[in-house]
């Protein structure tokens, strides 16, 4: 006999499952950047970077750590409401962080790169470089899902 609740807890969780996987891939990428950008200010070199480098410097940190923050929330927060009583609400919750989080490591991505190409090969080709990047971000992580869920039945 078919049990429509039982279908519908085993794609639940199935999903669950999902979100906790895409996190372990996201966390590492904002996890190495943020490493990165903690240990730069203490390289000899940083003390004579122009003022303008090191406000792009503090915006990309301070997204940085937000990406982070953002990304490990739902673990965090699943842990300390244990056992949930609304899983489809923390889901949702969960993805709203989770697509912010991803936000603020994609800008924190395309800032990282100007800082360190402009600083490499000077400010054009930086901000070429992190046009380029900020294109195949948005292209990769924003519109290339849209448009195969749109184009999925095709």
């Amino acid at each position: 006999m078919f049990d429509e609740r039982s279908d519908r807890d085993d794609q639940d969780a199935g999903d669950f499952s999902d979100m906790l996987s895409e996190m372990r891939i996201l966390l590492p990428g904002a996890q190495m950047l943020t490493a990165f950008l903690i240990i730069l200010p203490f390289n000899g070199g940083f003390a004579r970077i122009v003022h303008s480098e090191k406000l792009l410097f503090l915006a990309t940190f301070v997204l940085s750590l937000t990406s982070l923050v953002l990304l490990s929330a739902p673990a965090v927060q699943h842990r300390i409401m244990r056992p949930l009583k609304d899983r489809a609400r923390f889901k949702r919750v969960a993805t709203r962080l989770m697509v912010s989080g991803s936000l603020a490591l994609a800008i924190a991505l395309v800032l990282g790169t100007n800082l360190v190409i402009s600083e490499v090969f000077g400010g054009t080709v930086g901000l070429v470089t992190s046009a380029v990047v900020a294109v195949l971000i948005f292209g990769v992580w924003w519109w290339m899902p849209r448009y195969l869920k749109q184009h999925a039945g095709v």
